[in-house]
């Protein structure tokens, strides 16, 4: 019988009692959790949550994460006593901008199948929670299987269950050190000596930097004190709950004023977001063993003078509170990051090493089986890319970057935020060599990944005023027309008439070399790698159950040598454990060329003219075919330009040295001005790419999708068994699959949505948009869903839920605009 690995779970909250819980579930019998405190209550953030478990999210892998946690809470009791309340959730509003907002996350709510939600009118919310003035609010989102988690009782009974199945746990026990040897953990170092383990995995919560520098890793996250306050008795409650129930009334927040309540029996608890961000250094914590349900290293001094508005704010909504006092309150410590996400994965570094960070009771059980997948099956059902510790770039891994958008985020927690809201600092951190150019074309940027990128150029207004009238496009809605122009549609026009250049220099790149690589890419992609030089081949990378990882564009730039255009950090991240775990270190390089590099987008009809001018290199379509790449000199420059076009335009990117950059792009932009040439931004990027029916990773797919489903079967080699995920994917096809990657063009031309709406089939939510923009090409809206097959033949009708409104909508053939492809092969 083969024995299950060691493992050392370090922290035994919520997070790490449910990883020790799911993965003596599998079978996995040599599970050591350690914790600095004592236990069941160790003292850290699970030991004082309030526990308010609110499952509506943008994001759908939060939303499944958060409905995982709420069944399995529920299953959980000690002695009789709930670990899970479900009294439901209730989210008021104030502003009409707030109830638009309910609206928006109700859709969510039917996008990723969460209850039976729905938005209340003032009545309705008083009727369910009669603390609540009508008179101060204008309706409500009440979400039925929404409630509370008795967190450190919930870790009582996962100590109890995984210690039947074989799981050590002990309290009092600091971590000193992670044991390596050859690139893996080997062990962990206590007081006691050195714990063998062949995994570790991080669950220490605020504490969890401290234990990541022990093998050389960033963890990216900064404790943060919150404030939790309970008030003396209120009169109204007096009688309403026993002392095992505690709570009858919803969990209910009050988002306008950063507020959320629930009940303690007959007082009210309260908890505010609206006081300063209050950073903690961990050397400030006390370190005492002396831990109780009242005081606990994580549990700060109450100041009062912090949340004496927020009272203010508390007793309008809830004027029962009048003659209430605050009788006690701490500030709490949990964990933020730079964008608010959960930190989820295995060091780069230190095989073996993982890290479960940053989250919270409402995601713990969904975190915990996601990770126990990982290390089990290789795996996880979830799609985990926006918690992947490696998703954010050195630049975002500075301590002083983790301190400042950390705190913004601890500011906007309750904000509405618009998904293109940009963060307002810090910016400038990363600029391609064409910024000072952009800037003079008055360039509007937005930012990913510390990457400035144009979203349009105000210098190409005027050419708004020659639009043609089947260009001219509709006005949009307030919600849609944030962080838009209507320039968007004038640089769509001369890309499609003329010829524009587009930054692409953010594009992740990334250089595979040595004797190994094209054994290596050939194992790792769907695509046959073994081409000639100059080859060009867009291709995906799958897991072992065939889920679309990331798509990638590789070029074959010598024998030897591979250009990877890929999605992220991620992809670096990958190709490097995939190295490691062929034992190809001494014959594949992997290099991330991004900072030392940059790149210009040049499509248009007269792209090769304007290329002819600068070049006496052969850019003929005989003399460079359609997804091939050449070595070149333009205007003197040598650059690398690879045939390609992901607006469906005739072009290349065209790839130079950073200290190129600037020089190549003055060079084209002078040399077509009698063309028509100006430079493009994100926008019409976008827009374009939406009506030649181009994927984004991330968006439109990810793990939990395959080749097949995605529309992406011809990205995938006939053979068999050759690459990674190919004997999962064997024998489907696109006429397996249960559900596609539809193309949606909306009925009445001018509502434009943005993404994450449900989509209804017969009137039943069925499916959701991933990616939507206006096609200014073809004169309308359009969408890509996810739909159940039978729902997604061409003519199909369906309705987009925007704002609570059904939306008319019709499943169109795909792509919308040249499905020949003779604009970009001439």
């Amino acid at each position: 019988m083969t024995s299950s690995p060691r493992v050392v779970i370090i922290g035994a909250g919520i997070v790490g009692a449910n990883l020790a819980d799911e993965l003596t579930e599998r079978g996995w019998d040599r599970i050591t959790v350690l914790d600095q405190g004592p236990l069941p209550l160790a003292g850290g953030s699970t030991s004082h949550a309030p526990g308010l478990v609110f499952q509506t999210n943008s994001s759908q892998t939060m939303a499944r994460l958060a409905s995982y946690t709420v069944e399995k809470l529920k299953s959980l009791d000690v002695d009789g006593a709930w670990c899970f309340n479900q009294v439901g959730g209730l989210e008021v509003a104030t502003t009409p901008e707030r109830l638009a907002e309910l609206e928006r996350r109700r859709g969510w709510t039917r996008s990723w199948g969460i209850g039976d939600a729905r938005i209340l009118s003032p009545a309705e919310c008083a009727a369910l929670h009669p603390l609540v003035d009508p008179e101060q609010v204008l309706g409500g989102l009440h979400v039925p299987s929404d409630g509370l988690a008795k967190a450190h009782r919930a870790v009582v009974a996962l100590m109890a269950r995984a210690s039947a199945r074989g799981a050590v746990f002990r309290g009092q026990t600091e971590v000193l050190g992670v044991e390596q040897s050859g690139g893996r953990v080997t062990g962990v170092t206590t007081a006691d000596g050195v714990l063998p383990a062949d995994v570790v995995v991080s669950c220490a919560g605020f504490w969890g930097p401290k234990v990541g520098a022990m093998v050389g890793m960033d963890v990216p996250l900064l404790p943060l004190a919150h404030q939790y306050a309970k008030t003396g008795q209120v009169r109204e409650l007096v009688g309403r709950n026993t002392e095992l129930a505690e709570a009858g009334l919803p969990i209910l927040r009050h988002q306008d004023a950063d507020l959320y309540f629930r009940e303690h029996g007959d007082r009210v608890g309260i908890g505010s977001y609206a006081h300063r961000p209050m950073p903690v250094r961990l050397d400030s914590l006390d370190s005492s063993d002396e831990v109780s349900a009242s005081s606990m290293p994580s549990m700060l001094p109450f100041t009062e003078e912090d949340f004496a508005p927020a009272f203010e704010d508390a007793r309008k909504l809830l004027p029962a509170l009048a003659e209430a006092k605050v009788e006690e309150g701490f500030n709490g410590v949990f964990s933020f990051t730079p964008d608010g996400g959960s930190l989820v994965g295995e060091s780069k570094e230190v095989a073996g090493f993982f890290v479960a960070e940053a989250v919270w009771v409402t995601h713990s059980a969904g975190v915990a089986k996601a990770v126990a997948q990982l290390l089990v099956d290789g795996r996880s059902e979830y799609d985990l890319h926006a918690l992947d510790v490696h998703r954010f770039e050195e630049v975002q891994l500075d301590e002083a970057y983790v301190s400042e958008t950390s705190q913004q985020n601890f500011r906007e927690i309750y904000d509405i935020l618009h998904p293109l809201q940009p963060k307002e600092s810090p910016r400038d951190l990363r600029v391609s060599p064409f910024h000072a150019r952009q800037v003079e074309l008055g360039a509007v940027f937005l930012e990913a990944s510390g990457w400035e990128r144009p979203h349009w150029y105000e210098a190409n207004a005027g050419l708004v005023e020659q639009l043609p009238a089947e260009w001219t496009p509709p006005a949009r809605d307030a919600w849609a027309a944030k962080f838009h122009s209507p320039i968007a549609a004038a640089e769509a026009w001369k890309t499609r008439t003329a010829v524009a250049m587009y930054d692409m220099t953010a594009l992740k790149r990334i250089e595979v070399s040595g004797p190994g690589a094209l054994g290596l890419l050939e194992r790792m992609s769907t695509g046959k790698m073994d081409k000639s030089v100059g080859a060009v081949t867009y291709t995906l990378w799958l897991d072992e159950a065939g889920g679309i990882r990331s798509d990638v564009t590789v070029a074959r730039l010598g024998e030897q040598l591979f250009q990877v255009g890929a999605n992220g950090n991620q992809d670096v991240v990958h190709l490097l454990d995939e190295v490691r775990r062929a034992g190809l270190q001494d014959r594949v390089q992997v290099r991330d060329t991004t900072g030392e590099t940059c790149c210009i987008g040049l499509w248009g009809p007269n792209a090769r003219t304007l290329v002819e001018r600068l070049s006496t290199d052969d850019f003929s379509n005989e003399g460079l075919k359609y997804f091939r790449g050449t070595r070149a000199r333009i205007a003197g420059v040598p650059v690398t330009a690879l045939r390609l076009s992901y607006v469906g335009e005739l072009g290349w990117e065209i790839y130079t040295t950073a200290d190129n950059g600037q020089r190549l792009w003055d060079a084209l932009f002078a040399a077509g001005q009698d063309l028509g040439v100006i430079a493009a931004g994100r926008a019409a990027f976008n827009s374009l790419r939406l009506e030649k029916g181009y994927r984004s990773w991330g968006s439109d797919m990810t793990t939990e999708h395959d080749p097949y489903e995605a529309g992406l079967g011809f990205a995938v080699r006939s053979a068999t068994g050759t690459f990674t995920g190919s004997e999962a994917i064997a024998g489907r096809s696109e006429d397996t699959a249960a559900r596609r990657l539809a193309c949606l063009t909306i009925d009445d031309g001018t509502t434009v949505v943005l993404g994450s709406e449900p989509v209804l089939v017969d009137g039943q939510p069925a499916g959701y948009v991933t990616s939507a923009a206006f096609g200014h090409t073809v004169g309308r809206p359009i969408a890509y869903a996810w739909l159940p097959a039978s729902a997604a033949s061409v003519g199909s009708r369906v309705e987009i839920e925007y704002f609570g409104k059904p939306v008319a909508a019709t499943v169109a053939a795909e792509p919308l605009v040249d499905p020949e492809m003779a604009r970009i092969r001439r």
